[in-house]
């Protein structure tokens, strides 16, 4: 009984009560992120400043029944984090960046969060633009966006094909300046970035007049970066197609036009054909498909069905395949398409191609007076009194007009003479470059362009 009661006595010790029952006496110290009452005040007016119902969940809203679907999950596609780690390493591996975009909407396919990143915190990094799909937009268009874009960067018109490719050797030569450049070090990288199916791997075979990467004209065929070999001090790197843009303010309907989803994933097709008739012409579509009119896409789908044979059991035309069809077309590039460069909404005719002028003073550093000017009109043209001129004898006609052609080429002659070697460029050039323009899809072979190959 002793021994028991001894064992109790420890435990009621003021020590050991102390450690088991007593709580501690000291408080925690309050973690306060602010120095005194005005910085409080001010934290807390910037706070109410900043605050939007909109972004509020804790908010009660009225139930209105109408509630948002779920986004597709093939809406998604090239935004996953694998890809942007891909895009990561390809640019800190790389020291010169090409940016890949499409001529047919340079804007939509470039990616302001990439430039930035280049400017800020890899400053030390070359980027470059490449306009691919030339071939499919007229040559004043890309003669266009090549002059806007050059003002930020330097930029190159591209036609990626094995045999007959068009920029390469401006790509070359650019990446040998920059060999030079950094010529302590023995070879440099450069990596192939932008949006899905712009044609980076097409880019990179035509650079090397190999197929050295894996190509389809479908989204999302090249999986992982991976090394080529240019030249012995240049090695590219191909990289995965990203989607840059947020989804938040990119809709559906522009990635499936831009060709960042595979047709065959996407749900309900025939729902992206009306915003598509918005941007291409109705005669390009009629001399693509041999239709000749129709009310709307409803209509426009299933006389294509009829016309292909693509009908269901009871006759009707299948407009959920014709939909795909049209679409697979679009991002193949066999319908006409191009986004105008600002200024030009409107395409240009040939007439106004004939009255543009080719060339200004500005930039050829010419100045010519009026006086001039109207002398080479006097002497270069004949008037409309000499033009009507007539006589009744013949003999007498004819040495008139020989006297006026020696004249002319007299007065010609003592005027070329006396300008000088940069004015008579700039006339041969303005002689020269004042032609006919044509309509680049009554002449080109858009559908199928390398039959006569």
């Amino acid at each position: 009984m002793k021994k028991r009661n001894i064992s109790v006595y420890i435990f009621l010790k003021p020590k050991v009560l102390k450690v088991f029952l007593d709580q501690k006496k000291t408080r925690k110290r309050p973690n306060i992120f602010v120095r005194d009452e005005q910085q409080l005040s001010e934290s807390v007016n910037s706070i109410n400043e900043s605050y939007s119902d909109d972004k509020d969940i804790d908010l009660v809203r009225e139930d209105t029944g109408e509630k948002t679907a779920p986004r597709d999950w093939i809406m998604a596609a090239g935004q996953s984090r694998r890809i942007w780690n891909e895009l990561y390493k390809v640019i800190d591996s790389s020291d010169v960046v090409i940016m890949v975009l499409d001529v047919r909407d340079p804007p939509g396919t470039r990616c302001a969060h990439i430039e930035n990143f280049l400017k800020k915190e890899k400053p030390h990094k070359h980027l470059i633009f490449v306009l691919n799909k030339v071939d499919l937009v007229p040559v004043w268009v890309t003669q266009r966006w090549v002059a806007i874009l050059s003002s930020e960067y330097p930029t190159v018109a591209f036609h990626a094909s094995l045999t007959h490719p068009f920029g390469k050797g401006a790509v070359i030569n650019l990446l040998r300046q920059f060999t030079k450049l950094h010529s302590e070090r023995k070879q440099i990288s450069v990596g192939f970035i932008g949006y899905p199916n712009v044609g980076k791997s097409s880019v990179i075979n035509a650079l090397r007049s190999k197929k050295v990467c894996k190509v389809a004209p479908i989204a999302g065929e090249t999986k992982v970066w991976q090394y080529i070999t240019l030249m012995k001090r240049i090695f590219l790197i191909d990289c995965p197609g990203v989607v840059y843009d947020a989804a938040n303010t990119e809709t559906d309907t522009e990635k499936v036009l831009k060709g960042v989803v595979r047709v065959e994933l996407v749900p309900d097709p025939e729902q992206y054909i009306p915003p598509l008739m918005e941007r291409v012409k109705p005669e390009h579509l009629s001399k693509t498909y041999g239709l000749e009119s129709w009310e709307d896409s409803e209509d426009f789908l299933s006389q294509l069905g009829i016309k292909t044979g693509k009908l269901l059991k009871g006759g009707d035309a299948d407009t959920t395949l014709c939909a795909r069809m049209v679409l697979n077309d679009w991002q193949r590039g066999k319908i006409p398409y191009y986004k105008p460069p600002p200024g030009f909404e409107e395409p240009l005719s040939a007439q106004d191609q004939e009255q543009e002028p080719i060339t200004k003073k500005a930039e050829l550093n010419v100045a010519e007076e009026s006086d001039s000017e109207e002398e080479t009109e006097n002497v270069t043209t004949p008037t409309e009194e000499n033009e009507n001129a007539t006589s009744t004898d013949s003999d007498e006609e004819e040495e008139r007009k020989r006297e006026k052609q020696e004249k002319l080429q007299l007065a010609h002659e003592a005027y070329m003479s006396s300008l000088t070697s940069k004015q008579k460029r700039s006339l041969m050039l303005r002689n020269k470059r004042k032609k006919v323009g044509t309509d680049f899809y009554e002449v080109t072979n858009v559908k199928n362009r390398n039959r006569d190959r």
